[in-house]
């Protein structure tokens, strides 16, 4: 019964799905800038990707653990899991919204919103983790999403940009 419930998070949790989406796309993002990067600012490929993925495992266990991470930020937020998470995603959208206008950071706000989501996802079902455990299901969802996108080929190079799209 354990397993059943956990093959069907998927569709009982939809942000989850989302999340892994996020981080595919995010993986093959990456994957198409990286080279721009290398040559354009002398960035070694491995440099950039140790950079990328310490920021995403920032953003993860920022958003996945605020009431460990930020307790000395403020007690009100250690009081309520609703006030720490509604408190995390007005952080994230207003500083996001000053961001995205400098064009800085872009997608790992898109992915601090997408965890913060899922997060509240499974509150709303009633699947309550430990943070550490919350915080390893998240990594786990975020990386493999962002391993899998590095792996797909560009979208403007194949079959589908070939023949669907008018030349």
């Amino acid at each position: 019964m354990a397993l059943l419930r956990l093959l069907s998070l998927p569709v009982r949790a939809p942000f989850l799905t989302l999340l892994f989406c996020v981080a595919v796309v995010l993986g093959n993002h990456w994957n198409l800038v990286q080279p721009l990067f290398s040559n354009a600012r002398g960035i070694t490929p491995e440099l950039f990707w140790s950079l990328e993925l310490i920021q995403v495992l920032t953003v993860v266990v920022v958003c996945t653990m605020p009431s460990l991470v930020m307790r000395q930020f403020s007690l009100l937020m250690a009081y309520s899991r609703v006030m720490t998470l509604m408190v995390n995603l007005l952080v994230v959208v207003t500083v996001g919204i000053y961001l995205l206008f400098l064009n800085m950071l872009s997608d790992l706000l898109v992915l601090a919103s997408a965890v913060l989501l899922a997060r509240l996802d499974l509150a709303r079902i009633g699947i309550s983790f430990r943070p550490s455990t919350s915080m390893l299901l998240m990594a786990f969802i975020v990386f493999t999403g962002i391993g899998l996108g590095h792996l797909l080929p560009n979208p403007a190079q194949g079959w589908f940009a070939k023949n669907l799209v008018p030349t």
